[in-house]
């Protein structure tokens, strides 16, 4: 049974049809990426399965349930995490504190008021901060990281709830080569208790550490696939060539 299906997903904004009836499956413990030119439709379909965009026609189901008409807090609750592409860390506090209030957004107003949390909470900090290679850093600003580090502080927030499904749009834009290759490595261990979608220009990068592929196009579904199927896809070889 899938984690997540999103089917028939068409999304009208006045006369431009964004999305026109695309499709998406993702399995548990699977990384998928979308993957398509600039313009196709990748960042509203992943959208509208976070629930920032409602689909005009389509439904989207998560564990065995439809959520179509859930608020992205409700997908939240249900186990879905998203990172947009800009990145929204609280630059002015700490690493420490970023980690430390992603988690106590898992806690309950009681612990929060009696200020039980912080101690509670260290070692988790401290272990996702480890996590992510940036533990050494824990107690300087935010505002302080390289643009990857930011980037890699997000993902580490993003992944606080424990959800089972991270959505990313497009989290390597702005890094150095060195830094995707990082990120690449970051992201591996996460397969073992989460999926991923993930909306990336990179080719070399989505090939390395997907399972399978979504190619969209004109906001519907080209191809979808293991990585080698869409790279022998003459469909696909074509858009990218009409395009480049």
């Amino acid at each position: 049974m899938p984690l997540l299906e999103a089917a028939g997903i068409k999304k009208v904004f006045g006369k431009l049809t964004a999305l026109d009836g695309a499709a998406l499956t993702v399995g548990e413990n699977e990384f998928h990426g979308l993957i398509g030119p600039n313009g196709s439709g990748k960042s509203t379909l992943m959208k509208c399965i976070a629930g920032a965009e409602v689909p005009t026609q389509g439904k989207v189901s998560f564990v065995n349930t439809d959520i179509t008409a859930f608020t992205p807090t409700e997908r939240a609750r249900a186990g879905m995490s998203l990172k947009f592409q800009i990145t929204s860390v609280l630059p002015t506090l700490t690493l420490y504190d970023n980690i430390l209030l992603a988690l106590q957004a898992q806690c309950s107003l009681l612990d929060l008021v009696f200020s039980r949390t912080r101690g509670l909470l260290h070692d988790q900090v401290m272990t996702m901060l480890t996590q992510f290679r940036l533990a050494d850093r824990a107690f300087d600003a935010a505002a302080a990281l390289s643009h990857g580090q930011q980037q890699w502080l997000e993902i580490a927030m993003a992944l606080a709830g424990k959800p089972k499904l991270l959505l990313l749009d497009e989290p390597t834009g702005g890094m150095s080569l060195e830094e995707r290759r990082v990120t690449g490595e970051l992201l591996q261990p996460i397969k073992q208790h989460c999926s991923l979608v993930i909306v990336e220009h990179d080719l070399d990068f989505i090939r390395d550490i997907c399972d399978r592929l979504t190619v969209i196009d004109q906001g519907k579904v080209l191809a979808s696939g293991t990585v080698s199927e869409i790279q022998a896809n003459k469909s696909v070889q074509e858009i990218y060539l009409r395009r480049a």
